[in-house]
C-alpha cells in the first residue's frame, strides 16, 4: 500500500534546451561542484596568506583530473565488456556514466601534478580538496536526484519518493538525499577542524583522511538500502561500489593516524618562497 505522504517525483532532466543543445541539472551540479571547489581553495590561499593564483592552477589540474577520472571509472569499474570494445564510445559523454571513485582517484592524480608544478605539498592540497570534494559530492548527487537515478529500494517511510519518470509505482528510498546529506555533515565538520582548531596546519594528512572516511564510508553503508546499478551486482556479496569504498576508507583511517606523526607535521608550505614569488609579481 503506498503511503499517502510520499512524493511522486517526475521532474524532466533537462532544465532547457536550444535547439539539439540540452542543459542538464546534473551538468549544471558538476559545474556548481567545480565552481564552489575553486571559491573554497581562493578562501583557503587567502587565509593561509599564499597567491591566490594556486587557486587558479589547482582549478585546471583538479577539474580535468576529476572529470577524466570520473568517466574513465565509470567504464572500467562498471561497463568494462562494453567499453572495452567501444573505446571511442568512451568520449560519448552524453550517454551518462561518471562513477565517484574514479573521479577521487582522477582528483588525486590532478592534485599530485599541481603540487609538482607549484611546489607546493602534496599533503597540503590533499587536506584542502577534501574540504571541497565533499560539498561537491552534494552538488552531484542532487543532479542524481533531478536524474531519477542511483536511488534506494522500495520504503514505507513517509519521505519515500516515486520515481515515475522510470515506470516506479512505490516509494523508494531517496539515497541521493542521504548521501548528499552525509557529505553536507561531512563538510560542516571538516570547516570547522580547518577554521577552529587549525588541524591543516597542526596535523596534516588529518583533514583528508576524515574527508575518504566521511565521503566513503557513508557511501559504503547507504549501499545497502540502494538498488543495484548493474546487472552483475546482483550476484555479489557485497555492492561494487562498497568494494570500492573499501581501499578509500582504509587509507582515510590510516592518513588519520599518519597525521599525528612528527614526520607528517613538516608538509606545511613555506610561506617565505611564496611571498616572495607574491611580492616579485606585485613589482612586474
Amino acid at each position: 500500500m503506498m503511503n499517502p505522504l510520499s512524493i511522486v517525483w517526475d521532474v524532466d532532466p533537462v532544465l532547457f534546451s536550444i535547439g539539439s543543445i540540452e542543459v542538464r541539472y546534473y551538468g549544471l551540479t558538476w559545474a556548481m561542484a567545480i565552481g564552489f571547489g575553486l571559491y573554497l581553495f581562493t578562501k583557503f590561499c587567502r587565509h593561509e596568506g599564499l597567491r591566490e593564483e594556486l587557486a587558479d592552477s589547482a582549478f585546471w589540474y583538479i577539474s580535468l583530473g576529476t572529470i577524466i577520472g570520473a568517466r574513465l571509472g565509470h567504464c572500467l569499474f562498471y561497463d568494462f565488456d562494453y567499453y572495452i570494445c567501444h573505446p571511442l564510445e568512451i568520449l560519448n559523454t552524453r550517454q551518462g556514466g561518471m562513477a565517484s571513485h574514479g573521479a577521487a582517484l582522477g582528483m588525486i592524480v590532478g592534485l599530485w601534478l599541481f603540487a609538482r608544478k607549484n611546489r607546493m605539498p602534496y599533503l597540503w592540497g590533499l587536506d584542502r580538496v577534501a574540504i571541497a570534494a565533499t560539498i561537491g559530492g552534494a552538488f552531484v548527487r542532487f543532479g542524481n536526484l533531478m536524474n531519477s537515478e542511483i536511488y534506494g529500494e522500495p520504503t514505507d517511510l513517509p519521505w519515500g519518493f516515486i520515481f515515475a519518470r522510470n515506470g516506479e509505482t512505490v516509494a523508494m528510498h531517496p539515497t541521493q538525499i542521504y548521501e548528499a546529506l552525509c557529505y553536507l555533515l561531512t563538510f560542516g565538520v571538516l570547516m570547522l577542524m580547518y577554521y577552529r582548531y587549525d588541524q591543516g596546519r597542526k596535523h596534516p594528512g588529518m583533514l583528508f583522511g576524515a574527508g575518504l572516511v566521511g565521503i566513503f564510508l557513508s557511501r559504503f553503508v547507504i549501499e545497502y538500502i540502494k538498488n543495484p546499478q548493474k546487472s552483475f551486482e546482483l550476484d555479489m556479496d557485497l555492492m561494487m561500489g562498497q568494494w570500492l569504498s573499501i581501499p578509500f576508507i582504509v587509507l582515510g583511517v590510516a592518513m588519520v593516524v599518519l597525521s599525528f606523526s612528527a614526520k607528517f607535521r613538516g608538509y606545511v608550505p613555506d610561506l617565505k618562497l611564496h611571498a616572495a614569488a607574491k611580492k616579485q609579481k606585485s613589482k612586474k
